[in-house]
């Protein structure tokens, strides 16, 4: 729940239904105004000279006002408004879309609904998006599943589309694993899209996130679609694309991904398979790194520390002695344990464990106080 005074959060629910998405003037509003004000200006069809292009994006808007029961419906199935003024926000994550070549067709988001303990902020500290073709064969979903897995098995979020093929295989494999998932939607928070996926979504949004610029209701169009993918981009490390036809959504998400700076890669399939034909393209290109591991997509959000298997380059934890390692596997892949609980999973003497951490925490491999430990980001 946010923190935000009642009259700021209404103002932001009603900021965030207004105008459709990706909304770059009622941000700029927003940011000169403040929410409360901006929202007042709006309603009243009276802004700032500097910000008339607000009045034409709002138009067919501005009277309908149902911030109160957006925010009673987002509440109605565990879900949060998260805006630029609350704690989780991923400031630093989104900014990227603001300086990206297209950032009038595709800025930062003015706020966003979250369904799902997972908050931001943590999120996007080490989160890997794997996306792909809705109609995958049974080598991509295969493949999908062995990278989610093994990327959710060593610590990282995967972000996809909540969609049929690839993106379904992603959160599925990624909830099999016990890790955190998140799904970025092109309808409203309260809508599970497709609907056969929805105690998939239900799943994901038990320990992971669903997000959405998207107001309660707000059903799913194409142009939402296209909107949506440049925040699975943005949110992400890095992109993986495991099977796109020559023109695809993943394809789509693929180009944010290069316009926003973040490394993309794109897993190799058979030569005669037309989900396939983007990801060649993409790496003959050499737009994409080819990966075909799950070394190989840890590699692109992390090339210090991350190899391919067999390589013969050193992994972070290749330097710990045997005490250490047992430690070190003890950790679940998300959230904090005490010192009893490391001490209890690994089978060690607390003041074994106690010495394994101090090196562990020099190395920058675990978190703690003394009293709660997390692995590192």
């Amino acid at each position: 729940m946010s923190a935000l005074p009642d009259d700021e959060l209404l103002a932001w629910a009603y900021l965030a239904r207004v105008a459709e998405p990706p909304a770059a003037s009622v941000i700029a509003l927003t940011a000169e105004l403040g929410p409360v004000d901006a929202a007042a200006a709006i309603r009243a069809r009276s802004v700032p000279a500097a910000h008339h292009a607000v009045l034409a994006v709002t138009q067919a808007r501005a009277d309908t006002d149902v911030a109160a029961a957006d925010l009673d419906s987002a509440e109605r199935v565990g879900a949060r408004l998260v805006t630029p003024a609350d704690a989780e926000w991923p400031g630093f994550a989104l900014l990227a879309l603001d300086q990206a070549d297209t950032a009038a067709k595709g800025g930062e988001p003015l706020a966003l609904w979250v369904r799902g303990p997972a908050r931001l902020d943590d999120l996007v500290t080490s989160a890997i998006a794997i996306v792909g073709s809705r109609a995958a064969s049974a080598y991509g979903e295969h493949v999908t599943g062995m990278l989610a897995s093994g990327v959710a098995q060593a610590g990282c979020a995967v972000i996809s589309g909540g969609a049929f093929g690839i993106d379904g295989a992603a959160h599925r494999a990624v909830v099999a694993a016990g890790g955190v998932t998140a799904a970025a939607m092109a309808c409203g928070i309260d809508r599970d899209y497709p609907a056969a996926h929805t105690t998939l979504l239900r799943e994901v949004a038990r320990t992971g996130a669903v997000i959405s610029e998207y107001p309660p209701g707000t059903g799913a169009a194409k142009h939402r679609f296209l909107t949506r993918n440049r925040l699975v981009a943005a949110l992400s490390e890095a992109t993986v694309v495991v099977e796109a036809g020559r023109r695809s959504g993943a394809a789509n998400t693929a180009a944010w991904a290069r316009k926003l700076g973040r490394p993309l890669g794109a897993v190799p399939g058979p030569v005669t398979s037309a989900t396939s034909v983007g990801c060649h393209r993409m790496i003959a290109d050499e737009l994409a790194v080819l990966v075909g591991d799950v070394d190989g997509v840890l590699a692109l959000a992390h090339p210090e520390g991350k190899a391919e298997r067999g390589s013969g380059r050193v992994r972070v934890t290749d330097a710990l002695d045997a005490d250490q390692c047992r430690v070190h596997d003890a950790f679940p892949a998300r959230g904090v344990v005490s010192l009893d609980e490391i001490a209890y999973t690994s089978g060690l003497a607390v003041s074994v464990v106690r010495t394994a951490l101090a090196v562990l925490e020099v190395r920058g491999l675990v978190d703690g106080d003394g009293a709660r430990w997390q692995l590192s980001g």
